[in-house]
């Protein structure tokens, strides 16, 4: 009786197990967030303070950096997360525990974080 459901559970797991995306796609992935952080960060330097003066030109003049913010913090964060997902198998290995692992992975986000800043603040 048990040896269908055995049969079902070892098919499921082989179905559902979780697959590692191509080398080519993480990088393009990452090159497309970073570009989209770039053109963000240049729309943003871009903006005129002086259209803000007259109350005519507020709707217009929002949209721009408003639109800039929302998609660059966007891919922002997509970076990060995709650069700090990479290493997770090495800190899982490493951990002593949940508590552990969980300290390893935000102080590697921290850290890609700073990279993504770091990558912008020279140019700026």
């Amino acid at each position: 009786m048990s040896a269908p459901f055995e049969d079902i559970e070892a098919r499921l797991r082989a179905a559902l197990a979780p697959i590692e995306p191509p080398a080519h796609l993480q990088q393009r992935v990452e090159e497309t967030l970073g570009s989209l952080v770039e053109l963000a960060a240049d729309e943003l330097e871009a903006w005129e303070l002086a259209a803000i003066k007259d109350p005519r030109n507020w709707p217009r003049a929002a949209v721009g950096p408003a639109a800039a913010v929302v998609v660059g913090s966007g891919a922002a964060i997509g970076l990060v997360v995709l650069r700090t997902q990479r290493r997770r198998h090495r800190r899982r290995a490493q951990s002593h525990g949940a508590r552990d692992l969980a300290a390893r992975t935000m102080r590697d986000a921290m850290r890609e974080a700073r990279k993504v800043f770091d990558e912008l603040a020279p140019d700026r």
